[in-house]
């Protein structure tokens, strides 16, 4: 079976199981080094909400890079999970090696994870406040302000003042629902990031429990090599004992045997 992101869900130590690792450990690293930058890049951004460099446009840039960033995120969970399955057939010091870059990546990735959230929920704050604010300035869902807007339209004697007048309100409750529909985006975003957070610490606690029993097995190995090791010793003295036995023995049938033929060979004289 494939997954989305190009590497077979199962790997059993086959082949070709070091290059995938490898290959999954590096996209996982290279995706780390994205979200990082792009939390950057936000912090930057969320630091001018409410400043003149603010702008519909500005908040639809963040919003865009926020929500990358997230799917991003989800794309990185899910090549830790699989790299976590991926098992290889080598020797323990390789395996620790292997356990210890699946740490780091692990940590590295929960840091990255961690600045992302925080910055997301500074930026939801952030642009509450605004909505709430632009709401309280200009009496949107109040309705004794909305009359009262009504009254001042009516006021004008121009028309195409009034038309000018009540197209600019129609423009700025779209923005503002725009913007709300963008916050509720991006706390969507943010359960996306619990779940994930979640989903790692179940990870992190599974994996230490297999590899206690990995270890436990390799040291088991160990001992049952070291035990093996010493009986083939013992068993290769024991040999050499008998060989040398049997040699013993040998030359003394030897021995015996011209013993016997030297006194026939004087009787017959």
């Amino acid at each position: 079976m494939e997954s989305s992101y190009g590497f077979s869900s199962y790997h059993n130590g086959g082949p070709g199981s070091e290059r995938v690792f490898q290959n999954l450990a590096q996209t996982i690293g290279t995706n780390i080094q994205k979200i990082s930058k792009n939390v950057l890049s936000m912090q930057k951004m969320v630091n001018q909400l409410g400043t003149p460099q603010d702008s519909q446009q500005h908040k639809a840039k963040l919003h865009e890079i926020e929500h990358y960033t997230n799917m991003l995120a989800k794309d990185t969970s899910a090549n830790l999970k699989e790299l976590a399955g991926i098992t290889i057939s080598s020797s323990p010091s390789d395996e620790r090696q292997r356990k210890m870059q699946k740490e780091r990546l692990t940590d590295e990735f929960m840091t990255a994870l961690n600045s992302f959230q925080k910055t997301q929920r500074w930026a939801a704050q952030k642009e509450k406040e605004e909505v709430q604010r632009v709401r309280a300035n200009s009496g949107i869902g109040d309705p004794f302000a909305s009359a009262k807007r009504g009254e001042q339209l009516i006021e004008l004697t121009d028309q195409r003042e009034r038309q000018q007048a009540q197209l600019q309100e129609e423009l700025d409750l779209q923005a503002l629902e725009e913007q709300e529909e963008a916050i509720r985006q991006l706390e969507s975003d943010i359960c996306d990031v619990n779940q994930i957070f979640k989903d790692l610490g179940a990870m992190v606690h599974e994996q230490g429990e297999i590899v206690d029993s990995i270890e436990a097995n390799v040291e088991k190995t160990e001992v049952f090599v070291s035990e093996g090791a010493g009986e083939l010793r013992q068993a290769s003295a024991l040999q050499s004992k008998v060989r040398k036995k049997k040699l013993i023995l040998f030359i003394c049938l030897i021995i015996i045997i011209t013993i016997i033929i030297t006194i026939i060979a004087v009787e017959t004289r």
